[in-house]
């Protein structure tokens, strides 16, 4: 059949001719694209010819290009525009595409090809080998080697985590998608205009005609910050924290539960001793003590600091006549009042130098400044209104097409993240990639400019650090480009690019007034650079806690009850009261929404003891924009993708591995 999906691309720049895709489409584009897919395995497993890198290898990874276009396209716009039809073809693709991954896997003769050139891998060096050792690792690891029942099992196993996982994915979506809670008038007092207004768009893509706040981070934490009626606080804290644990239909605990079951008993089959060992063997961490050890490391430190602000806090509420126990919904509070206090730093005050569009201009800036790139918009159609293209470039030579999509809106997953509609490899001709960031910031009303807090405006950053991963890979084959690095390594650029927001001359730059144009004071840069660790104490406490939690939740026999395991964990620990996971159980998608972070939500933390010393390689190279210091940087790590294993990569950077003590000082938790 001939689509726009499974059709060679012909929009601009390789784009998908968007303007001519519709939802019905999509099903018999994948049966097209599964059916050529299951012709070309075919034919590499079935070749009478000696197994060879060329008609094995290579064959495997150029075959099913239909088939991923289709699935980059679909994925992309059912996380950012999900309808209910979509995610009635999200559900019968996963079967669909869990059945043929398994037939793939579990082909006899095409591992056995695989295989012989994993015994003859001497034979071989660079990437080449690399690639050989990868292809022989995940087929055996996803259980090739196994037989007879053993087999059918894992099968079985695959197929219902996969739907799982989609299933716990809408049922987040749906717990998203239907909350808000309107506010009137009166409601409105002490919120800053910039909440005001943002508010009140939300209302109306509500249908209300007043305002609201719904579970949109970029809504749902300033409330939290300034809204001085603590049962509101308390209402919009518990639907925050609730989303996936309501009953009825879209509950996920009962989901947790199973996956966590399933995934043990795939370990097992396996013949490893828990699910934690299984997933953490081919990452740097290795083992599941190395990832405690590191936790453990951060969370002393980290929960003492948490300790003593929370008696500053509660003082501070005392102090306003709540003669109770500070809560989740009045630390965010209450350490806005401290921030203004003991930095004079007010939010409200912040935001107007935060434009979304400045701080994508300075991101590009820096990438230009480090790299040499430069953006030039394209006129295209893209997947939704919102999305904004660029095309990527250097010294002329096209790199890569970049999309942004930046707002949240009903039906769009919440978070934020990098993917890619295509990876870029040399291996058939050089093929350049096409990367998505995306994000979920408050929309302003039309005419209005979009403004981001700090962490928004860090966000923004951390994503287009994923993004340059992905978009100055300089490799053979698709299968180790771009991000496709260990799981403790991906996160090293993203948050390694993190850093220059805070580089002076870069606020300088492009922190200007919405309204006046003026660049952000002196006196305030200085105070938003000095309070970049504040807080950083409730920070680290509900992010290792959710990696502690996961952990637990992997590292031995599954909990029958996930909720209870997870309450014991905190209890162990010795929660604060006032803190809650960033993630607790029923909306952990990281974890549960798919296999990705699953057992390696510590992933953020180990990659962050990697870029608080890769930009300490800057500072002693003579500065954030030292010039051969940025080449190392693209050459070992940003343009190899997964070419050599992580610590071979960042050692080649830096010349050794970094310690712990790096991160607790970015994080202001070193001893003093």
């Amino acid at each position: 059949m001939s689509s726009p999906l499974i059709d060679t691309w012909d929009g601009p720049f390789g784009l998908p001719r968007y303007e001519l895709i519709n939802d019905a489409q999509f099903a018999p584009s994948l049966e097209a694209g599964l059916k050529a897919a299951r012709a070309e395995i075919a034919a590499i497993a079935d070749n009478a010819d000696a197994p060879t890198l060329e008609n094995t290898i290579h064959a495997l990874e150029l075959a099913g290009q239909p088939l991923r276009q289709v699935l980059s396209v679909f994925f992309n716009m059912v996380s950012t525009d999900s309808t209910p039809e979509r995610q009635a073809l999200q559900k019968a693709f996963v079967t669909e595409l869990s059945a043929y991954n398994s037939e793939v896997i579990s082909n006899p003769t095409l591992f056995a090809r695989i295989r012989t050139l994993y015994e003859a891998r001497d034979a071989f060096d660079g990437q080449d080998r690399r690639v050989i050792e990868l292809y022989h690792q995940d087929f055996t690891r996803a259980g090739a080697a196994l037989e007879g029942a053993d087999k059918e099992r894992m099968t079985e196993l695959k197929a219902r985590l996969a739907m799982l996982g989609t299933d716990f994915t809408q049922n987040l979506l749906a717990d998203e998608g239907e909350w808000f809670m309107e506010l009137g008038q009166n409601d409105l007092a002490g919120l800053p205009e910039f909440l005001v207004s943002a508010a009140k768009s939300a209302g109306e893509a509500k249908g209300v005609e007043g305002w609201a706040i719904t579970t949109s981070r970029s809504l749902m934490t300033p409330f939290l910050q300034f809204c001085p009626d603590r049962t509101l606080r308390e209402r919009a804290q518990k639907a925050w924290s609730l989303r996936g644990a309501n009953g009825g239909k879209s509950d996920n605990r009962a989901i947790a539960a199973e996956i966590l079951q399933l995934r043990e008993e795939r370990a097992k089959l396996l013949g490893y001793e828990s699910f934690a060992a299984y997933k953490l063997e081919p990452e740097m961490a290795k083992t599941p003590e190395n990832v405690r050890a590191l936790l453990m490391d951060v969370w002393a430190p980290a929960k003492a600091q948490a300790d003593a602000d929370a008696a500053i806090l509660t003082q501070m509420m005392h102090a306003d006549g709540f003669n109770e126990n500070l809560a989740p919904w009045d630390w965010r509070y209450y350490s806005e009042k401290r921030r203004v206090a003991e930095h004079d730093l007010d939010e409200a005050e912040l935001k107007p130098y935060f434009q979304l569009d400045k701080m994508i201009e300075a991101a590009f800036d820096v990438s230009s400044r480090l790299f040499g790139l430069s953006f030039k918009p394209i006129d295209a159609a893209l997947p939704n209104t919102d999305a904004r293209a660029w095309e990527v470039t250097r010294d002329g030579k096209h790199l890569a097409v970049f999309i942004g999509d930046y707002f949240a809106r009903s039906g769009k997953r919440s978070g934020a993240w990098c993917t890619g509609l295509r990876s870029g490899h040399t291996l058939a001709g050089e093929v350049r990639p096409i990367t998505i960031n995306v994000c979920n910031f408050a929309k302003p009303p039309a005419g209005a400019p979009a403004l981001l807090s700090f962490d928004d405006a860090r966000t923004l950053f951390h994503e287009f650090g994923h993004a340059l991963h992905h978009m100055l890979t300089n490799v053979r084959y698709p299968m180790i480009s771009g991000t496709s690095v260990a799981r403790d390594f991906v996160e090293l650029p993203s948050q390694l690019y993190e850093h220059w927001l805070e580089v002076p001359e870069v606020l300088e730059k492009y922190a200007v007034h919405a309204q006046t144009g003026a660049p952000m004071p002196r006196d305030l840069l200085e105070r938003v650079l000095a309070a970049s660790t504040y807080d950083m104490g409730f920070g680290t406490v509900e992010y290792v806690a959710s990696a502690l939690v996961d952990l637990a939740f992997h590292e031995g026999a599954a909990p029958s009850d996930p909720m209870a395991a997870q309450a014991e964990v905190l209890a162990k620990l010795g929660m604060p009261a006032a803190i809650e996971m960033r993630h607790a159980t029923p909306h952990f998608a990281h974890v549960f929404a798919g296999d990705g972070y699953s057992s390696g939500y510590y992933s953020y933390m180990w990659s962050e003891v990697m870029d608080a010393d890769a930009f300490a390689a800057f500072e002693e190279a003579g500065g954030a924009f030292d010039a051969q210091t940025a080449q190392k940087l693209e050459t070992h790590i940003l343009s190899a993708g997964g070419s050599q294993p992580p610590e071979a990569l960042y050692t080649a950077f830096r010349g050794r591995m970094p310690g712990v003590e790096a991160l607790l000082k970015g994080r202001g938790l070193a001893a003093s």
